[in-house]
């Protein structure tokens, strides 16, 4: 041992406690020479052996005591390495570049392996990727978690500066601060933890209601005395699914019924895609139409009360997409299953004379009127506005309507109306709304309820007003600070509703012939040519519309097409291919066609024609924007298609935009849709 070699610090001082004693002592011993000379002779014989002793014990023994400390230290380290091996949490050290250096045999059992190998770390764990290695200096901890076959962990990784050890290394050196690191990795086994987390997610509790559609309208067609048998039959059958499904059902009214299930049972239903709601639909007794019902569940929420809520807001919006559907909301957002029947027709009209008759009264109460349906506006947008302009005319209130760029297709339309208004002040753009708008303007949408998709979206945060006029089905999208919100997804098209309203409004509403005009061709348009969701009340506002100066010849001279866009439609035609035996696919170019858009959609509706076809989608690569218009006759519902992709519409009639795709990605979106769709039964 080397006799240089010293203690330091606290052990030092520990060790001369004997010789600062010793020198104590001696003085003790001058004091005591003072005092008798005898005891001073003796007490120093006694520091002098004492003082003797303790030099032979410090040369002899520090060498021996240094020796035993050195070999308690390498037994500590090697006792730390052990326990770090034998530790059951798995743990390893990896260099900068993610490298295994070193690992615990806890960490080997986990990958499976006798021996620590020098590879990166996603060889065994693919989601530990570059991104999560906390190699940066202002970069100290990294988490993540992941699976690993049935096992669920949770990774915790450590920067390990080496800054301080290269500086007080004997045997690196480094020309300036070394900005090296160690990345510490640990994983934490949390199956247990996961396994009882969703064990106790499955047995939360889902709320739900259940009405039933069209329970009056059955009952009308059976007899009288087997009427109490229809309605016994279908709670029957509804008390006894969810009973098997270990449920509570609880009837609220005739028609109504309220019920509570456990997620796992849920997600069994979801699976089965609600198949209640084609069971339901077996139940007959003679009715001559089947009872469709609507179901809203409410799961996911921090309470019962706000899984309640979830459970009428989509209930709220089943009904408004038509019925005859089960919608699921959560906190992840909302599933649709069923919708794939059209919604029946209402004999009554009730309901169009009660919004007739609001919408008289909000409109007589504000000094101005703006009419906006959705970008691009088509022959329906502008057919049921100027049906609104006339009702607030006729309520002697200033009116205008919001349209920024007049297509082609609506120029003719357009052109007729303002020369028989003699007033080209009616349409005005963006800019000219928002300076017109105020605390007290009407706002009228038409023919949309997406906010973000109408004319001038930012007109609805401006007006406290608003009023919605629409046939399409409603989504997750709504307009939801609406005054008077009028949404009837079985009618035809907004012209055919804003020609209802007009009949009851008590002002005496008188439309003009270029008036009726207009929204006699936006029924022709959307109906396309009165064969597709024409119903008896589509056929009686048109009879109205004829009354009132309607001409089917000055319409269909407006709604000729360029010649242009009839080569246009034909080439689509010729460039379309058949998917899967039953649809029809085509993809096209704007090209020379004036207005591609619509070009496309009358080109599905040509598609439909084909023998064997259930859908029709025509793409078109237009504006750095593709639309996709999708038409289906009946036993498809396109309106399903098309949400899946971001877009809505009608069960029959739907469309989306899509934008940051080409069209090649944007076909072949929609065709890995339809496969998914179908394996799923949802089409």
């Amino acid at each position: 041992m080397n006799k240089n070699l010293r203690f330091k610090g606290r052990l030092r001082l520990y060790m001369a406690m004997p010789l600062w004693f010793g020198l104590f002592l001696a003085l003790i011993d001058v004091a005591l020479y003072l005092v008798d000379m005898k005891v001073g002779i003796i007490m120093s014989c006694f520091t002098l052996i004492y003082l003797i002793v303790f030099l032979l014990m410090d040369r002899f023994n520090k060498p021996i005591m240094i020796n035993e400390m050195v070999s308690f230290a390498t037994q500590y380290g090697q006792i730390q390495k052990s326990l770090l091996r034998d530790l059951e949490l798995p743990n390893a050290l990896l260099d900068h570049e993610g490298r295994i250096v070193w690992a615990n045999a806890a960490f080997l059992q986990v990958i499976g392996k006798n021996k620590a190998e020098y590879k990166q770390i996603g060889t065994y764990f693919p989601e530990i990727t570059e991104e999560y290695l906390p190699v940066k200096a202002d970069m100290n901890e990294a988490e993540l978690e992941f699976q690993l076959e049935d096992r669920d962990f949770r990774a915790k990784l450590k920067r390990v500066p080496l800054d301080e050890m290269v500086e007080n290394s004997d045997i690196f050196e480094s020309d300036g601060p070394y900005q090296g690191c160690l990345i510490a990795l640990y994983l934490f086994d949390n199956t247990a933890l996961k396994l009882a987390i969703r064990e106790n997610d499955k047995q939360s509790l889902a709320v739900g209601l259940l009405y039933l559609d069209n329970y009056e309208e059955a009952l009308d067609s059976v007899e009288e005395v087997r009427r109490s048998l229809l309605g016994a039959l279908i709670e029957r059958k509804i008390n006894k699914y969810f009973a098997s499904m270990d449920g509570i059902v609880r009837k609220t009214e005739k028609d109504k019924f309220f019920f509570v299930i456990r997620k796992e049972a849920l997600q069994e239903i979801q699976a089965n895609r609600f198949d209640l709601l084609e069971d339901v639909k077996t139940v007959t007794i003679g009715n001559e139409m089947s009872v469709t019902i609507s179901i809203g569940v409410g799961v996911g929420g921090l309470s019962y009360a706000q899984n309640y809520e979830y459970a009428r807001t989509s209930m709220d919006l089943a009904l408004g997409r038509g019925g005859d559907q089960a919608i699921v909301k959560s906190n992840d957002g909302m599933k649709y299953y069923g919708g794939k029947s059209q919604r029946m027709e209402k004999n009554t009209r009730v309901k169009a004379r009660v919004k007739a008759q609001a919408l008289k009264e909000l409109i007589s109460t504000k000094d101005r009127v703006l009419i906006m349906g959705h970008r691009m506006t088509d022959e329906d947008a502008f057919g049921a506005g100027v049906g609104i302009f006339r009702v607030a005319k006729a309520l002697g209130r200033n009116v205008n309507i919001v349209i920024n760029d007049i297509s082609g297709s609506i120029r003719p339309m357009v052109d007729h109306f303002l020369e028989s208004e003699k007033d080209n002040s009616i349409i005005i753009n963006n800019s000219q709304a928002m300076e017109l708008a105020g605390a007290n303007t009407c706002l009228v949408v038409v023919d949309v309820n997406k906010p973000s998709i109408t004319e001038c979206p930012e007109l609805l945060k401006v007006c406290r007003t608003i009023v919605v006029l629409d046939h399409h089905r409603q989504g997750e999208e709504t307009i939801e600070n609406a005054t008077l919100s009028y949404i009837e997804s079985y009618a035809s098209s907004a012209c055919e509703m804003v020609a209802e309203i007009t009949q009851y409004i008590e002002s005496g509403v008188k439309l003009t012939s270029a008036e009726a005009d207009c929204l006699y061709s936006g029924m022709v348009i959307d109906t396309n040519n009165f064969t597709n969701k024409a119903g008896v009340r589509t056929f009686e506002a048109a009879a109205y519309l004829r009354r009132s100066g309607a001409d089917v010849t000055r319409v269909r001279k407006m709604l000729r097409d360029d010649v242009s866009d009839y080569r246009a439609k034909a080439l689509v035609i010729s460039k379309a291919a058949i998917y899967k035996d039953i649809f029809a696919i085509a993809a096209t170019q704007a090209g020379e066609a004036h207005n591609p858009t619509i070009v496309g959609a009358q080109a599905a509706n040509e598609l439909l024609g084909i023998s064997g076809i259930k859908a029709s989608f025509v793409l078109t690569d237009y504006n750095q924007t593709i639309y996709i218009s999708a038409r289906s006759m009946d036993e498809i519902n396109v309106q399903i298609i098309m949400e899946r992709l971001g877009g809505g519409g009608h069960l029959n009639v739907a469309a989306v935009q899509m934008q940051g795709v080409s069209l090649t990605e944007a076909e072949e979106t929609l065709k890995a849709t339809l496969d998914e769709m179908q394996e799923e039964g949802a089409i």
